[in-house]
């Protein structure tokens, strides 16, 4: 069995939840198996335990689902921190070779974001910087993400923003890949980005960018690969093979089912289904290409460590 890589997860904790509503009510709505009841009352112990998943249980589910390294992202909102980059660390530090770190900062601070993001990745080696445009209703060409893009530039890093209309209750505008996302890419030529979330209804716009542009490549997460639009699979079966990667949006999109019906529905060439799958995602973040056993189990992996 092949190794998985999903590009695009988010903390599984209840307080995350509670603290994202347009994000809880969004998962809720695709049917999440792990937000179908989402805890309403802070008082409720027992609703929020079933939310929260430890590391050792989460590398479980993985395990159970056939999962071998998930990114896993902090989150910041304008005036709150909603899962800081060290409690992502929590989860990277107890299993180093199954979670990698993808940093956020918060943008209302300038100076102390870029410090934050280089101790991110200097100190506690995360891999990537993700920062959600429509949380902060600003576009990635606004003048507070430049220093952050030389930094990441200098850090070797990508960029992860979400492309394309937004599920939450919250303006689209800032997802759009033209002129936006276009912009940083002209700016910045080796900064890399990576396209969260297809880019849908602009998917076109995403795949244009991503041929036009070496270094910006295009993730699948928060939509069932059965879904996903005709032009986008013709370009990752043929001439932008190098350029999408598997994600999910989890705990929006289940693992199994996603990874099912990559085999079930889009029936990839088997050098396809490898790049999409793991590939791609080694090479543009820079992990290193082993493929672990989807199976390998919680005891066996506490024992090598």
């Amino acid at each position: 069995m092949s190794s998985v890589v999903d590009v695009w997860c988010n903390p599984p904790t209840a307080e995350v939840w509670r603290r994202l509503p347009e994000v809880a009510r969004l998962f809720v709505k695709s049917g999440s198996p792990l937000l179908a009841s989402p805890p309403t009352n802070a008082s409720k112990p027992q609703e929020a335990e079933a939310l929260t998943m430890s590391p050792k249980q989460l590398v479980a589910l993985m395990d159970q689902e056939g999962i071998d390294r998930i990114m896993l992202c902090a989150w910041c909102r304008p005036g709150q921190w909603i899962f800081t980059n060290e409690q992502v660390l929590e989860y990277t530090r107890a299993y180093p070779d199954r979670f990698v770190g993808i940093a956020t900062v918060d943008l209302d601070k300038p100076v102390e974001a870029v410090e934050m993001l280089e101790k991110a990745v200097c100190e506690y080696g995360f891999k990537g910087l993700k920062v959600l445009g429509w949380l902060w209703k600003l576009p990635p060409n606004d003048k507070l993400y430049y220093p952050l893009y030389v930094k990441c530039t200098q850090l070797g890093i990508p960029f992860c923003p979400q492309v394309g209309h937004t599920g939450p209750l919250m303006p689209s505008e800032p997802g759009r890949p033209v002129p936006y996302l276009e912009e940083v890419a002209l700016t910045f030529p080796d900064l890399k980005i990576v396209g969260g979330h297809i880019g849908h209804p602009w998917t076109e716009e995403m795949i244009n960018l991503a041929w036009k542009f070496d270094n910006v490549y295009i993730d699948t997460s928060a939509y069932l690969p059965r879904y996903y639009p005709k032009p986008l699979v013709h370009f990752m079966t043929t001439h932008g093979r190098d350029k999408v990667l598997f994600g999910t949006n989890f705990p929006q999109l289940s693992w199994k089912r996603c990874v099912e019906s990559v085999q079930r529905d889009l029936r990839l060439a088997p050098e396809i289904y490898e790049r999409f799958m793991w590939k791609n995602a080694c090479n543009v973040f820079g992990l290193d290409e082993r493929q672990p056993a989807p199976s390998l189990s919680i005891e066996h992996h506490n024992a090598k460590l």
